[in-house]
């Protein structure tokens, strides 16, 4: 969406900042950012010049009495990334109001799919390390799914695939992140603090507010979000920080909040809706900058060379995260949708094919920026099984990547090839040669 309502700044360089931004609103653009980043970190972990990559990650900044000195990575993991949680919790509201999770019809095959998705790898996760209690803590880590990342694969190599495939894959990876924000916040939570959490709601509900009051003021004007709202979630997720609940739950619960135009039709509502507006405006923001930075500060792994390699294979942690995300995806996530059709009057939409939810399946094994967040969140810090758990992350998700890619470019020819034979038929021009020759001269 564009801002009409935005007038254009002129100031110098601004056309250069925009088409930056431009740039980063790109679904693939945003994968390849976090791609690199990752790869960049695990480079530098592993060099001569490691000691600095990890002294610098650990850089400890910030104001102690407000429970705010946190190192560089943990400013990353739970500040940074709010914004990408804030990014997805806008998503989600503008689904859950006028989007695919609007009706239950439409709704139900994406969420029992994304719901087995989970299930599925985390069983597999326990059974594998059921040998071992301590390890239990890490179930939920092949259970998320890197919106970003599938979702940029998907465009690279579906150009032909059919719409609803997008739109199923989209749904499925939404939901699957607000099961992952309730695993958080539910599982990965220890002690809570009353009064923070209290004030927390309280900014909650004045963020909120403002933004339904000046809906049209912060539509006009790309600058006032920045300068009232912003101060406004910083001090909620401080609070909610200082409360003892994952921080990056504040990106959510500010989002919920954002007003969507529930019609489009109103002329009095039109470019009101505030919540595609903020997506739109902050998007570059959490793919360029946010995510990138969380990839490049928690990806980095000191592997210890061969040895340190062998030591993790054998790892009931990364055998189990593996197959949770490379084997339990596809699998839950097709198992979900069959057993669905069969036990109700549910179908699946007429243009996808079981062979397309496959390479779906696989892509959802895709579980990069979530996971990795969970990972840090499973184990006492220092643990090898962090790491363990991180090296796990990237490989599961490469073979992900490749297998889904592989499946879904033989796809993506059949549909290109069907689509080219159907034009030749809308042009007429699949007549038989027969009828095309020229008549004989002496007829």
């Amino acid at each position: 969406m564009t801002e009409t309502h935005t007038r254009a700044p002129s100031w110098p360089g601004y056309r250069e900042v925009h088409r930056v931004t431009t740039v980063l609103r790109r679904e693939s653009v945003g994968g390849m950012l976090l791609v690199v980043a990752a790869i960049a970190a695990i480079i530098w972990a592993n060099s001569p010049a490691a000691d600095a990559y990890f002294a610098l990650r650990d850089l400890r900044f910030g104001y102690e009495p407000w429970h705010l000195e946190l190192s560089v990575g943990a400013w990353a993991a739970d500040g940074l990334l709010a914004i990408f949680f804030f990014m997805v919790g806008l998503e989600l509201k503008r689904e859950i109001v006028v989007g695919s999770l609007r009706r239950f019809s439409t709704a139900i095959v994406p969420i029992t799919a994304a719901a087995a998705g989970v299930a599925v790898p985390a069983l597999i996760y326990v059974a594998v390390v059921a040998s071992q209690p301590s390890l239990l803590a890490g179930w939920a880590i092949p259970a998320a799914t890197d919106i970003a990342f599938a979702v940029a694969v998907l465009a690279l190599v579906g150009s032909h695939l059919p719409g609803p495939l997008r739109i199923f894959l989209l749904t499925l990876a939404v939901v699957d992140d607000l099961i992952a924000i309730a695993i958080i916040a539910l599982f990965y939570t220890s002690d809570i603090a009353l009064v923070p959490l209290a004030v927390f709601a309280v900014l909650v509900v004045v963020y909120g507010t403002i933004a339904h009051l000046g809906r049209a003021w912060f539509a006009r004007n790309a600058w006032a979000a920045w300068v009232v709202l912003l101060p406004i979630g910083f001090a909620a997720w401080a609070f909610l920080h200082a409360s003892g609940v994952h921080a990056t739950i504040a990106g959510v619960a500010l989002a919920f909040t954002i007003p969507v135009a529930a019609s489009k039709r109103k002329p009095e509502i039109r470019g009101m809706d505030l919540a595609e507006q903020f997506e739109h405006r902050f998007r570059p923001l959490s793919a360029g900058i946010a995510v990138p930075i969380f990839a490049f500060f928690a990806a980095g792994v000191a592997i210890g060379g061969g040895e340190g390699l062998l030591r993790a294979i054998q790892d009931p942690v990364t055998i189990g995260v593996v197959a949770g995300l490379v084997l339990g995806k596809p699998i839950g996530i097709l198992l979900g949708v069959r057993l669905l059709t069969l036990v109700t009057k549910v179908r699946l939409d007429p243009a996808l094919k079981w062979i397309d939810l496959a390479g779906v399946g696989l892509l959802a094994g895709i579980g990069f920026t979530v996971s990795l967040l969970i990972a840090e969140l499973s184990f006492p810090a220092g643990s090898p099984h962090t790491d363990d758990a991180k090296i796990a992350i990237m490989v599961a998700s490469l073979l992900a990547s490749v297998l889904a890619a592989s499946v879904l470019l033989t796809r993506n020819r059949r549909y290109k090839q069907l689509a080219a034979e159907e034009e030749v038929d809308a042009d007429g021009d699949d007549v038989p040669d027969v009828y095309q020759q020229p008549l004989p001269r002496d007829s």
